[in-house]
C-alpha cells in the first residue's frame, strides 16, 4: 500500500537557507584555512595589510562557497527539486509526480540518509560516486566541496498522522532513520 501526499513545492529560499546551514555546520573550519595561512606573516612582521588581506580572502571564500550552494537553485538539473510535486511512497521506491503521467522514481538506495526535524523529514540523496566524478584535482575539489541535495517533506503534506507513522516506519526499515529510542539521549 502506497502513501500518497498532497502537492508540495519547496521554496528556493527555504532550500538555500537549509543547505547553507548544513554546509557551514560541517565545513566551517575550511574558512579558517585562508585566515590562518594569511595571518602567519602578520605574526612575524605585523602589518594591518596582512590582517585586511586575510579577512578579505576569507570573506571571498565564504561568499564563493555560499554561491556554490545557491547555484543548485539556478541550474536546470536542480529544477525538479523546486517543482510542485506529489510524493508516492512504498517499500520499493519514492515517486515524485508532477502529474498523473509525469514523474521521477527514486529507489531507496539512491537516498543516503533521512533526518527528522521538528516539522519535516529531510531525505538526503546519495552523493556521486568516485567513478562519476572527474579525476585529479577537479575530482578532489568536487568531493571536498559537495553541495547537499535533499528532499524536504513537511508533515503537513501527509494526509493523516497514520501516513506519517507508516512513512517513518519505512524509513526505519530501510535503515535511513534511527528508531525513536535511539534518536533521544538517555535522560537518566
Amino acid at each position: 500500500m502506497a502513501i500518497r501526499t498532497k502537492k508540495y513545492q519547496l521554496d528556493k529560499n527555504v532550500y538555500t537557507r537549509m543547505a547553507l546551514v548544513q554546509v557551514w555546520r560541517k565545513d566551517w573550519w575550511y574558512a579558517l584555512i585562508p585566515l590562518v595561512l594569511l595571518l602567519l606573516p602578520a605574526a612575524f612582521s605585523f602589518s594591518w595589510w596582512w590582517v585586511a588581506f586575510a579577512i578579505i580572502v576569507t570573506l571571498l571564500f565564504v561568499l564563493l562557497r555560499s554561491a556554490q550552494v545557491l547555484s543548485v537553485t539556478q541550474v536546470e538539473q536542480g529544477s525538479p527539486l523546486f517543482e510542485k510535486l506529489t510524493y508516492e511512497v512504498d517499500q520499493r521506491q519514492l515517486i515524485l509526480k508532477r502529474n498523473e503521467r509525469e514523474g521521477m522514481t527514486l529507489s531507496w538506495d539512491m537516498i543516503q540518509k533521512a533526518q527528522k526535524t521538528e516539522d519535516s523529514y529531510m531525505l538526503w540523496l546519495q552523493p556521486p560516486t568516485d567513478a562519476q566524478l572527474p579525476g585529479g584535482w577537479k575530482g578532489w575539489l568536487a568531493r571536498t566541496f559537495q553541495v547537499p541535495v535533499f528532499i524536504n517533506m513537511p508533515f503537513r503534506i501527509f494526509n493523516s498522522p497514520t501516513d506519517i507513522k507508516r512513512f517513518e516506519s519505512i524509513l526505519q526499515r530501510k535503515s535511513l532513520l534511527a528508531p525513536v529510542a535511539a534518536q533521544q539521549p538517555n535522560q537518566g
